[in-house]
């Protein structure tokens, strides 16, 4: 099985180029889903707030996204903590869901921070959706209600999009000019052959 890693800076449309590859029946695990479920493990959220207190909990005493967000995406010693407790365990978990799918000719890793964290090596290739910084802020404005500031923030914690272009074997460009399915097919039809 190959292991493809779909990645991309934030509002890039990674997981629109996800659904695609699932509707093409390739199985996706999407990190930014898993990560999210790790924070109701209770040994998790305890370790989270030893490193950034009781401020990230909301009125339920669950972990507030949106307070960790505006943490961790102004300040790195805070992301990099956080990293360091989820992604080990998201890995983890990503481990698991390959040896469920074995026997497919590929699977899809869906993840923002795959060349931030130096997690390239866990793949055989990588694919990043590629787009330009004023559409991305304008989608992620719209998308999650934010300001500009705070995605600039977000932006300014992963590489550039050139950077990830040059390290990935395909790029895929969602800049609202380029049909997404046909460079979607493409890549999905050299991965059905591809030696690696």
């Amino acid at each position: 099985m190959i292991k493809v890693a779909l990645t991309g800076n934030i509002g890039s449309g990674k997981s629109t180029v996800a659904k695609i590859f699932s509707v093409f029946g390739i199985p996706v695990f999407n990190a930014d889903i898993e990560a999210r479920m790790l924070y109701y493990h209770k040994e998790v959220k305890d370790r989270l707030m030893s490193e950034l207190s009781d401020t990230i909990l909301n009125p339920t005493g669950e972990i507030d996204t949106k307070k960790l967000a505006s943490i961790i995406f102004n300040d790195k010693l805070a992301l990099i903590a956080v990293n360091e407790i989820i992604h080990p365990l998201v890995l983890y978990k990503y481990n698991n869901w390959c040896n469920k799918h074995k026997n497919d000719i590929y699977t899809i890793h869906e993840a923002a921070i795959i060349f931030e964290l130096n997690l390239q090596k866990n793949f055989d290739v990588i694919i990043n959706v590629s787009a330009p910084p004023d559409i991305r802020i304008k989608r992620v404005m719209e998308r999650d209600n934010i300001s500009e500031v705070q995605i600039k923030a977000r932006m300014a914690n992963q590489l550039s999009d050139e950077i990830k272009c040059d390290m990935s074997q395909f790029v895929i460009y969602n800049d609202g000019n380029s049909f997404l399915i046909p460079q979607v097919n493409l890549i999905h039809n050299k991965l059905l052959t591809w030696k690696s």
